[in-house]
């Protein structure tokens, strides 16, 4: 277990670090306006003109141009420029974002103004209030203050969910509470974050899951184990992947090359090399037939046919002709494309 900073690592787009570093030129940002295609009838939002670009979160995306970061509106506007230069930033997470200068990590907020001074080894993004950070090789936790409130005194740490992170102690894994207190005796050899009240844990070279008081819910027997969603959570037996229901049931018995979380009622499967969806029963809804794709994200998902990305509806229809050199999935209404190396934005249709 490590401390991941995007949130789902699976096989689709191009994803950005949490933190995009810098380039070696800078020049200035133009004002950001909408532009079409003048190969295709796609209008974009935002004009594609930036050298990285972060999804939208909390009404804002960042944005690099050279070695100048902004952080953008959904019209485009500027709303944020950091007061100090730093050489790599994320995107926002409960009104924080993290900054990187040389080795030490801090935080600025949203009016561009440093809000914890960079002095840490590591640090993740605050959720539920609280981030990990690493100090001398250790991990603990920092409230938006930036005062410690759980020593940093574990081997990894994960972010808090559901009211508990998963920490290493020695050479196994628990779970403390916010307070630091810990809650779950370490007695795991992997373990991750909880999701609708279950998280995956390893005993020996297998899978399984905990409840909150760290009673084995469903026993160890897969060779991989990935969070709840929408009641649903992939395993791996092999080199094959399913789907069980929280009493570890199987719904679909691992035959997928791969297979991704559930989101929008749908998940993400790979079939010899195709790329296609499956419902909440196993049903293959929309075949197989796309060489790469994500996950559907706001009613549609990002697909890849031949060398470029257009993107469907939850029927499987076409809605946005393939015509990115890569594509982002949709977030709060809008989702980042690249043509021709420069990122933009697009709205959804």
């Amino acid at each position: 277990m490590s401390i991941r900073l995007w949130k789902r690592p699976i096989p689709a787009v191009v994803l950005l670090a949490v933190l995009i570093p810098s380039s070696q030129q800078s020049r200035a940002i133009p004002k950001l306006v909408a532009q079409s295609n003048s190969q295709t009838s796609t209008t974009l939002a935002i004009a594609d003109q930036f050298d990285s670009a972060s999804d939208f979160s909390e009404g804002s995306a960042l944005v690099r141009i050279g070695d100048q970061f902004k952080y953008i509106d959904r019209t485009g506007k500027v709303v944020v420029t950091p007061q100090v230069e730093f050489e790599s930033y994320s995107p926002f997470s409960e009104g924080l974002a993290i900054a990187r200068v040389g080795s030490n990590y801090g935080y600025i907020d949203q009016t561009g103004a440093v809000s914890i001074n960079p002095r840490f080894e590591g640090a993740s993004q605050f959720l539920e209030g609280l981030a990990a950070v690493k100090v001398k090789n250790r991990y603990g936790f920092i409230n938006k203050q930036g005062k410690v409130i759980i020593n940093p005194e574990f081997g990894l740490a994960s972010s808090f969910s559901q009211g508990l992170a998963a920490v290493k102690m020695g050479q196994k894994y628990g779970y403390v509470d916010r307070t630091g207190r810990v809650t779950i005796a370490p007695k795991f050899d992997d373990s991750w974050k909880f999701s609708e009240n279950l998280a995956p844990v390893r005993i020996g070279d297998r899978w399984g899951y905990i409840d909150k008081t760290g009673k084995l819910a469903v026993q160890p027997q897969f060779d991989g184990a990935f969070k709840f969603s929408d009641a649903i959570a992939r395993v791996r037996v092999g080199d094959k992947w399913g789907y069980i229901n929280q009493n570890g049931v199987a719904i679909v018995s691992p035959k997928f090359d791969f297979a991704s979380d559930f989101s929008n009622g749908l998940a993400l499967v790979e079939v010899e090399n195709k790329w296609g969806y499956v419902d909440r029963t196993g049903k293959l809804v929309i075949a197989p037939k796309f060489d790469f794709a994500s996950d559907f994200s706001d009613g549609f998902a990002p697909v890849k046919i031949g060398s470029q990305w257009g993107y469907i509806d939850k029927t499987g229809r076409v809605t946005i002709a393939p015509q990115f050199d890569e594509a982002g999935s949709f977030s709060e209404g809008l989702a980042r494309v690249m043509m021709s190396g420069k990122w933009g934005y697009i709205r959804k249709p």
